[in-house]
Formats: structure tokens, C-alpha cells, sequence
């Protein structure tokens, strides 16, 4: 889990003599099959050695140290973990420090500071620490039985307190306290008090380390006590039919796994709106309230950062019960109860990526059989319908093969019904019949035949024509509004105007003309981060794409047909020459139909109370038109 691990004292002698940050470099070819970035190699050659000195100089030269060391189940890394006995009690304690270079940093509020060298505001430095904590604490059992065995420390060891002294103000306690150049021998003190300082205690520092590194890793009492609170009491969800059947089963999985040690995978298979989620969101609660080791995990950025911006969006910690795929690379056999795998048909082939370890690497198994390792109960919910990249494989036959193969018992069920879409029994069929998915085409007046049906389907003969109609009814009915579009046009950065970040109006048709939703990781004033398109007002006025729509819902849909997609007399045709997506273009021709269908199918599918549709083409708009009457 770490980088290096060697006592205090042996790394300083590799500081001084220049080498310890080419030893980092080098452990992260190795381990990672990939280098790291040259401002990063500077951070460690600049910082470790001023921050190793003083644990020196503080008579702990005998402490083990842990450099970089990763989290479990997450990306992030820890600078530097100090491994030791504390003085008193005689316990193993750890100290997590975060090493920052900055001789500058002004207060932005709400836990943010402005850097210099920085284009954004970035986390204080104080809460950054203190979440990793809190993280660590909350996903470790063992930790978390030991209260005051974890502490936290910023060290901003280039910085004079003039430079820094309106951060030095923020909330300090055991899991964050911030130290600068001028407060040093505070920061000395600090380590002395919680890290025994008897250099014949070096046994008992890598005794200390090897519990750290060999403990088990699943949510806490603690943790699972704060879900349970934030998303049982604030959201009360009523499963009906086949949902509650899936719920039950669960379950059922749950307490034969505890009373004969069985293995059950449950597999559940709905399309858009057929509660899916609710499911999840119902289980996570109920089984956090019962003190059940579990995680939610997805394959969808936008997703998982929603579902913790808004299931957790009371309690911090809770968003960390909100993970990735990904995540389980790693973890141990079945380390939790439960594993709620939401849009599973978005599971991969593998979990590695640059920066998985040599020795993870070498062991690695396919992405599903991880999931599957890490539970007592893996749930996979998911609609075969809506795999729109390539790579991603997540099936009923998949997972099936999959659990048999690992001696599991198998469940499925079949949701039925429409709970998006506004219940409408004929939209989902409307929808197969538009893009070929059923034989026979309908127009929507042909297939509602029943009065009560009050789901809006209609054409737009431009997009400024669907724009407007979209305000219109998101004025009208109090409701939301987005336009989504297939990938077709160029998704350019951001450009600068007059000293401001402004969206680039990619998305062109005639006169129209509207930019692409914000990249990941590309903030811009007045617009939401990616994850947040479909979720935050502000959406409104950008297209957003697949990856941005999927899994969310709004009231009223706009869905651009690009000419990716076009009708051809009788029948559609997926053309690769217009298509801006990078990894759909590389799907064979009979993959690439496929996922340019799903695309459109989840599009059309978002909409809880109607959607209206447009293409550039003549023919194809011809017949959404026809379509849509």
C-alpha cells in the first residue's frame, strides 16, 4: 500500500545524499508500470527532506515511515504515515502528514484556499488531512475500535506564518492541526507527544507498521450508522412488486451468508426508470442501519459523484460509502457483507489503470470476479440496453458465468414497469420501435390509446424551436429541462475571454449554436462540473452527452440525432465518419451500431414527463416526425 517503507532515520541518509526521490520514482515504475509526473518528483525531493529532518531532530529517527501510501478501496495517496508507540499508553499509533511546498496561501472559504501556482481553489490543506483520517478510520475496523490511534498533520514547511496566517485560523482538532517554518518546533513537540521517542522501541514501530499494513478494510459501526441516518431517515423510498422481491432477496442472501457461510450473487435487470436505484439506495440505508459491512459502487463518474453529492450531501463521510469499480482491485475475500454494484452494465474488463501496483497487477483477475470476491452478497443491477462504450461487458450472462464459476448461488429478477418516463406503459415501447430495436414501426398516437397516458412526445423542426418548447414547459409545469445530444460535434477546453473561463459553443447547427457540458476537471464560472449537468439549474444552456445524461433524470428531454445515427428509407445506419467519440470509433462495425443505439435509447429515456426530438439530417427528421405525431 505504500511506496517505500523504511525508518526515519534510513530515509533521511537516501534524502541527503539525493536519492530518495529518484527510489520513489523508481518504485512507481515498478509498482505502477508507469512514472510519475516531474512536479510530483520535485514535491517529494523538496519536502521530504526538510519534514524527515525534524522527525529526527524529534528523537524518532527509529519510527517506521510509510511514503505514499494509498487508501484503502480509493485513489488517493497519504504523503507520509508515521508508524510508532505512543508514549503513554504504549499502543501503536499513526500520524498521516500531508507535505505542502507553498510559501503563500489565502483563505477562499467554505474549506478551500487560493494558491498561487494553482488555476483553481484547492481543499486546505488541514482538511485534507482530516478526511484522510476520517477516511481511514471509518473504512478500518480495527482503527476505529482504538479511539486516538489516528492523528493528522499539515506541515506547510516552506511558509512563514505572515504568509499563510489567515489558513493558520481554521479549525484544528486530533485528525488536522497545520504547522508552518515558523511553528516547527511546534510541530516537533506535536510528534513527541503521540510517538514514543525510545530509540529501543524500533521493534515495536514495525510491529506497528506490519498491523497497519496487513489490516482488513470494510465501512465501520460508525460509518454505517452515519448512513444509515443520512439516507434512510432524509429519503423514504416504497418498493413495489418486483422491486420488493429484489430487496427481499438480498435479504435472504444476507442471513444465509451469516447462519452457512453461502455466497449469493443477486442479478437485477430493469430498464430506464424501473427503480434500479431506488433499490440500491433501500438497501444501502436498511443494511447500514443493521450494521452490515457495505459499499455502493458504479462504473459512472457523473453518477457516483451525484449520488454522493446528494445521498450523502449532510455528512462528508457518508460520500465515501459511494466508490468505483475500480476500487476492488484490491480488496480482501469477501471483506463485505455486501457489494451493491448500480449500472453494473457499465463493469469492465479489468480494474487496472497506470497507476495499479506491479504486484496487484501481476495477480489482477477480471473486474467482475472482483466484485464478486469482495462480498458476501454482490448485488448487480443493470439493463443490457444501455452498454454505450466499448469495454464494457456487464450481462446477465456475464455475471452468471461468472458467479457459477466461483461456486455462488445465482438470483435474478426481472423488474417490471415504468416509473420514468411518467409511468407511461407505451413510451418504452415507442422508444424499441423508433430505433428498431421491434420490428414494426408506430407513430406515438398509434400505441396511446388510452386517454390517461399524459407522457408528451413531440418533433421540433429546429433546435431553437426545442429549446424554446423546453423553457416553455419547464416555466409551465415547474419542472426541469435538459438537451442532450449524440456525440457528433468537437468537445473542445475551455478558452479564456476577458479573463474569464468560457465554454466553447461546440455544438453547431445552422444559427444554433450552445457549448458541450463542462469537462471533468475543467471548472468554468456560472457552469456545473460534468458530474452535475443533469443535476444542478444551471445545466440548462449546455448539450450535455452520454456520459453526462446516463443514469439521471429530468422532467423534460430535448434529444438531438446527430448524424452519427441517421434513417436510411426503412431502416438506420450508424455512420463511424461522424461520430467525435474516441472510444466508440474504435468498436468494430457490428459493436459500433450497437452502442450508437444504446446511446440514443438512454437519451430518449431520460425524461419523466416528455421529450421532443430533432435531427440535422432531412431524412431522419422526416421520420421523427412522423414518429412523434
Amino acid at each position: 500500500m505504500a511506496l517505500v517503507r523504511q525508518s526515519a532515520r534510513s530515509l533521511l541518509v537516501d534524502a541527503n545524499a539525493g536519492k530518495l526521490h529518484t527510489l520513489l520514482a523508481e518504485q512507481a515504475r515498478i509498482q505502477y508500470q508507469a512514472g510519475v509526473g516531474d512536479g510530483e518528483v520535485r514535491s517529494w525531493q523538496n519536502s521530504l527532506p526538510a519534514f524527515l529532518d525534524d522527525v529526527v531532530d524529534a528523537g524518532l529517527g527509529h519510527v517506521e515511515v510509510l511514503l505514499e501510501h494509498k487508501l484503502p478501496h480509493s485513489p488517493k495517496r497519504v504523503d507520509v504515515v508515521l508508524c510508532g508507540t505512543h508514549p503513554k499508553h504504549r499502543r501503536p499509533t499513526y500520524v498521516l502528514v500531508e507535505l505542502k511546498q507553498w510559501s503563500k496561501a489565502e483563505s477562499f472559504g467554505d474549506g478551500l484556499v487560493r494558491v498561487d501556482q494553482y488555476a483553481q481553489p484547492v481543499l486546505h490543506p488541514v482538511e485534507q488531512v482530516r478526511r484522510y483520517c476520517e477516511y481511514l478510520v471509518d473504512s478500518t475496523p480495527s482503527l476505529a475500535e482504538q479511539p486516538g490511534s489516528v492523528h493528522g498533520v499539515a506541515y506547510l514547511h516552506n511558509a512563514r506564518e505572515a504568509g499563510v496566517w489567515n489558513i493558520s485560523q481554521y479549525t484544528m482538532d486530533d485528525y488536522g492541526r497545520l504547522f508552518t517554518l515558523d511553528t516547527k518546533g511546534q510541530l516537533v513537540d506535536r510528534l513527541r507527544s503521540l510517538l514514543d521517542t525510545d530509540p529501543s522501541k524500533r521493534d515495536e514501530s514495525r510491529n506497528a507498521a506490519d498491523e497497519f499494513l496487513a489490516m482488513r478494510h470494510a465501512p465501520t459501526k460508525p460509518l454505517l450508522s452515519a448512513a444509515a441516518k443520512e439516507i434512510q431517515e432524509r429519503e423514504q423510498f416504497v418498493l413495489l412488486d418486483e422491486q420488493q422481491v429484489a430487496y427481499s432477496l438480498v435479504k435472504q442472501a444476507v442471513h444465509r451468508a451469516r447462519v452457512a457461510r453461502t455466497q449469493t450473487v443477486v442479478i437485477v435487470l430493469g430498464g430506464p426508470g424501473s427503480g434500479k436505484s431506488v433499490i440500491a439506495l433501500s438497501l444501502l440505508g436498511d443494511l447500514a442501519r443493521g450494521g452490515h459491512p457495505v459499499f455502493h459502487a458504479t462504473g459512472s463518474s457523473s453518477f457516483t459523484n451525484t449520488m454522493r453529492k446528494h445521498a450523502g450531501r449532510r455528512n462528508p463521510r457518508v460520500q465515501t460509502m459511494f466508490k468505483y469499480f475500480n476500487n476492488f482491485i484490491d480488496a480482501g475475500h469477501r471483506d463485505l457483507k455486501v457489494l451493491i454494484c448500480d449500472e453494473a452494465h457499465r463493469i469492465r474488463e479489468t480494474s487496472l489503470n497506470r497507476y495499479t501496483k506491479r504486484e496487484v497487477r501481476e495477480r489482477a483477475r477480471r473486474q467482475i470476479e472482483e466484485l464478486i470476491d469482495a462480498a458476501d452478497v454482490p448485488v448487480f443491477l443493470l439493463d443490457e440496453n444501455q452498454t454505450v462504450r466499448p469495454g464494457e461487458m456487464g450481462s446477465l450472462d456475464e455475471i452468471s458465468q461468472a458467479a457459477t464459476a466461483a461456486g455462488c448461488q445465482v438470483e435474478v429478477v426481472h423488474l417490471g414497469g415504468q416509473f420514468r418516463c411518467g409511468g407511461s406503459e407505451f413510451f418504452d415501447d415507442w422508444v424499441a420501435r423508433l430505433l428498431g430495436l421491434r420490428r414494426q414501426p408506430a407513430t406515438w398516437s398509434a400505441l396511446v390509446t388510452r386517454t390517461d397516458d399524459e407522457f408528451v412526445v413531440r418533433s421540433a423542426e429546429s433546435p431553437r424551436e426545442m429549446e424554446s418548447w423546453l423553457l416553455s414547459q419547464q416555466a409551465k409545469h415547474d419542472g426541469t429541462a435538459r438537451i442532450a445530444a449524440g456525440y457528433c460535434w468537437r468537445w473542445s477546453d475551455p478558452v479564456t475571454e476577458e479573463g474569464t473561463k468560457v465554454l466553447v459553443p461546440d455544438v453547431r447547427i445552422g444559427e444554433w449554436h450552445r457549448p458541450w457540458n463542462a469537462k471533468p476537471e475543467k471548472r468554468v464560472p456560472d457552469a456545473p462540473a460534468s458530474h452535475f449537468w443533469a443535476s444542478d439549474d444551471r445545466g440548462f444552456g449546455q448539450v450535455g452527452c452520454i456520459y453526462t445524461a446516463q443514469g439521471f433524470e429530468y422532467d423534460w428531454a430535448g434529444v438531438i440525432f446527430g448524424n452519427d445515427f441517421v434513417w436510411r428509407r426503412d431502416h438506420w445506419v450508424a455512420r463511424r465518419e461522424h461520430s467525435h467519440d474516441p472510444a466508440v470509433k474504435k468498436a468494430d462495425e457490428l459493436h459500433f451500431a450497437r452502442l450508437i443505439r444504446n446511446t440514443y435509447k438512454v437519451l430518449l429515456t431520460r425524461g419523466m414527463r416528455g421529450v421532443c426530438v430533432y435531427s440535422e439530417d432531412p431524412e431522419t427528421q422526416d421520420h421523427l416526425r412522423t414518429m412523434a405525431q
